[in-house]
């Protein structure tokens, strides 16, 4: 079994995904929180402070997302790696993908629709 720190480790197969089941749950979690303490006033619309938070957020997840593709990619063309490590760095690589486009997707509507209506 590879080492967590080696890019060939199949356990980050799951990685993409589980970063962005827990953003989804912080997301939505913190939304009804802040809508429950304190809401933010409707005649503001999308520009309040919870949006923004959640917005800087999934721009933060996004991000890390996007990066570990890329360290992903990156390991997967190294011509030392054999077929396995080659193909575990590769799915690694397109799941953190998938996970970043699913974060960006679901984070749309916090630009246009009011956090507590």
């Amino acid at each position: 079994m590879q080492s967590l720190r080696s890019a060939y480790n199949p356990t980050h197969i799951v990685t993409g995904l589980s970063i962005w089941s827990v953003w989804f749950i912080v997301l939505y979690g913190g939304q009804g929180v802040g809508c429950s303490v304190a809401p933010p006033p409707l005649e503001n619309g999308p520009w309040t402070w919870l949006n923004l938070t959640l917005a800087v957020l999934s721009v933060l997840t996004a991000g890390l997302l996007l990066w570990l593709a890329r360290v992903f990619q990156r390991a997967a063309k190294r011509p030392h790696c054999s077929d396995r490590e080659r193909f575990v760095a590769s799915v690694s690589a397109v799941v953190n993908l998938i996970a970043a486009i699913a974060v960006v997707f679901i984070a749309l509507p916090l630009m246009a629709l009011p956090p507590c209506a």
